[in-house]
């Protein structure tokens, strides 16, 4: 059975967002070191990017390296943080081919200067495609944008630039590094782990969740098709009754 077929194209979420778990589990299955894992994931993300933009998926954030990632071991890092730069190399071409723009989202400042300079390469090369947007949360967690977000309105108000009796959900919005971005509609996790992991907390407050027992490498479009196929099973209230929504 075709998969795909049963996708209301009428009825896409807008914004997916994937926390791509399980690399080091599947090397281990392998008898392989966890690096092998992280570089056969980079299969994976580039079948789902595709097969996103074929849908007409408008925008996938990818949960790729988070801020407490760092605390792994060092070797661990350094792999990641090469893949990093090898893929970005790799991918502009699919990119490209596929009229996809590139962002990223976190902490950069922290990542090392090659991997910021090959990120901001391509976001620059790819900044006027159309079709769909890719975001990269690299070095990134919700705690620590909430509390920069905290802070920056704190000095505007301090300032007089903004009036508390002002600050609405718009303006949160206004200073996350999402702004650009749609709320989230789909969250999904492989692996089997059922937690949010510190990722888009603000955005994901009315997402649908999906959980996988897949592990990412082993990720396909099929698997991301059912992940969709059961979004669209499910009533989308936003706090309403199901009458009301009829």
């Amino acid at each position: 059975m075709n998969l795909k077929e049963n996708i209301n194209l009428q009825r896409l979420p807008k914004h997916i967002a994937i926390i791509m778990d399980g690399n080091g589990r599947w090397a281990k299955q392998q008898g392989m070191l966890r690096a092998f894992g992280h570089e056969n994931g980079t299969k994976s993300v580039r079948t789902t990017v595709e097969a996103c933009a074929e849908l007409g998926v408008e925008n996938l954030t990818l949960y790729a390296f988070s801020t407490e990632n760092w605390n792994r071991p060092k070797l661990e890092v350094q792999t990641l943080m090469k893949l990093l730069v090898s893929a970005l190399r790799k991918e502009i071409k699919t990119l490209q081919d596929n009229n996809i723009k590139l962002e990223a989202i976190g902490n950069l400042t922290t990542l090392p200067k090659k991997a910021y300079k090959e990120l901001h390469e391509v976001i620059d090369k790819t900044k006027g495609n159309s079709r769909m947007t890719l975001t990269l949360a690299l070095s990134y967690g919700s705690r620590e944008e909430l509390l920069n977000t905290v802070k920056e309105i704190s000095i505007k108000v301090k300032n007089n630039i903004i009036s508390p009796e002002n600050i609405e959900e718009s303006i949160i919005n206004e200073h996350l590094y999402t702004r650009n971005l749609p709320d989230v509609d789909l969250l999904i996790r492989t692996s089997g782990e059922q937690r949010i992991s510190n990722f888009l907390l603000w955005q994901i407050a009315y997402a649908e969740l999906y959980f996988t027992s897949v592990l990412w490498p082993d990720f396909t479009k099929e698997h991301l098709y059912e992940a969709i196929i059961e979004y669209q099973k499910r009533e989308r209230r936003f706090g309403k009754t199901s009458e009301q929504l009829s």
